[in-house]
C-alpha cells in the first residue's frame, strides 16, 4: 500500500522496537523478553487483579497465564484468589520479585538517559514533547466506543459519576428525581441506545440516545471522565450517536445543555447544531440544539 501515513507509522514502530531493545530475548539483560519484563512492571510493588492486567496490556487469558506461570517459576510472582472469591485472582510480586521490578526500574531510567544524551538540550525537549504528543494520541486512538445496556454496571458507574459532576457543577445543583426523567428502556434498541467508551479496559465516558418520534432523535447523558478529556471523545460518542440515530430513521437529533457546561456548548456548535427554541421540560436545561442528519 503506497500510503506515506502508513509507512510512517511502520518506519516508526520498527525505529523503537529495535532503540528500546524490544528485540532482544533478554531485555534489559535480565534474562527474560520484554514481554514478562512488562507484566512485572504492571504487577508493580502493589500487586494487581489479572483481569486488570489483561485489560490494561490487551492479552488474552492463555497468553497472561502462561507468562504468569513463568514469573511464579522464577519465584517472582505468586497468584491467589482475590478476596476468597474463586473467579478472582490477584498477582503479587514476592520479596525476589520486586527486587527484580527494582533493578528493571534502574535499568530502564539509565536507557532512557541513553537515548537523551547524543541530543542537544533543544533536540532532548523535542523528543520528549514529540513522545508526549505520541502517547497522547495514541491513548486517543485507543479508545472504544461499544453499544451496551443501560442497566449493566458500567453504565450505572458511568451515570453515577455524571450526576456527581452536575451536581458540582450547576449553580442550583442537581436532583436526579427532577432531571433524571428518562428510563433504561427508551435507551434500549430500537427506542434507542447506550454507549460505553473505554481506554484499557475501563470506562471513561458514556452517551446515550433515544427516539422521540419516528424522525427525531435526542441525545443524553454525555459525559467524559477528566481523564480522558482532550482526547476527541465527546465528538467521537456524538457521531457515533448520530450515524445510530440515521440507522433508526431520524432526520433531525437535538439535545440541551445547561449553562454552566459551556464546553458542551462548544463542542454543539462545532459539530453543527444550531440553537433553537425549548423543546422539552428539562428544569436544569438552559441551551437546546438541533441538527440535521
Amino acid at each position: 500500500m503506497n500510503n506515506p501515513r502508513i509507512t510512517q507509522i511502520r518506519s516508526f514502530n520498527r525505529a523503537v522496537t529495535r532503540r528500546i531493545g524490544a528485540l532482544e530475548e533478554s531485555y534489559l539483560s535480565r534474562g527474560r523478553p520484554l514481554s514478562e519484563a512488562r507484566l512485572l512492571f504492571e504487577i508493580g510493588p502493589e500487586g494487581a487483579a489479572l483481569g486488570a492486567l489483561r485489560s490494561k496490556l490487551g492479552l488474552d487469558s492463555g497468553y497472561l497465564s502462561r507468562m504468569l506461570r513463568s514469573l511464579e517459576a522464577q519465584g517472582l510472582v505468586s497468584v491467589d484468589k482475590l478476596d476468597g472469591d474463586a473467579r478472582s485472582r490477584y498477582a503479587a510480586l514476592t520479596d525476589k520479585g520486586r527486587a527484580e521490578h527494582a533493578a528493571y526500574d534502574a535499568l530502564s531510567d539509565k536507557l532512557a538517559n541513553s537515548i537523551l544524551e547524543p541530543l542537544s538540550e533543544t533536540g532532548r525537549g523535542r523528543l520528549v514533547a514529540a513522545m508526549a504528543e505520541v502517547e497522547h494520541l495514541l491513548a486517543a486512538a485507543s479508545i472504544t466506543l461499544d453499544e451496551e445496556a443501560a442497566d449493566s454496571g458500567e453504565a450505572r458507574q458511568c451515570l453515577a459519576r455524571y450526576f456527581d459532576e452536575l451536581a458540582q457543577r450547576f449553580e442550583e445543583g442537581f436532583d436526579q428525581g427532577k432531571g433524571n426523567t428518562t428510563t433504561e428502556e427508551e435507551f434500549t434498541p430500537p427506542h434507542g441506545t447506550f454507549v460505553i467508551a473505554r481506554l484499557d479496559g475501563s470506562p471513561v465516558g458514556c452517551a446515550a440516545l433515544r427516539m422521540i418520534d419516528a424522525t427525531t432523535a435526542e441525545i443524553k447523558r454525555m459525559w467524559v471522565s477528566p481523564a480522558a478529556r482532550g482526547l476527541g471523545l465527546a465528538s467521537r460518542m456524538l457521531r457515533k450517536l448520530e450515524a445510530i440515530a440515521k440507522d433508526f430513521g431520524a432526520e433531525t437529533v437535538c439535545l440541551d445543555t445547561n449553562r454552566a457546561l459551556k464546553e458542551a456548548q462548544s463542542l454543539y456548535r462545532r459539530e453543527g447544531y444550531e440553537e433553537i427554541a425549548r423543546f422539552n421540560d428539562n428544569p436544569y436545561a438552559d441551551h437546546w440544539f438541533s441538527k440535521r442528519l
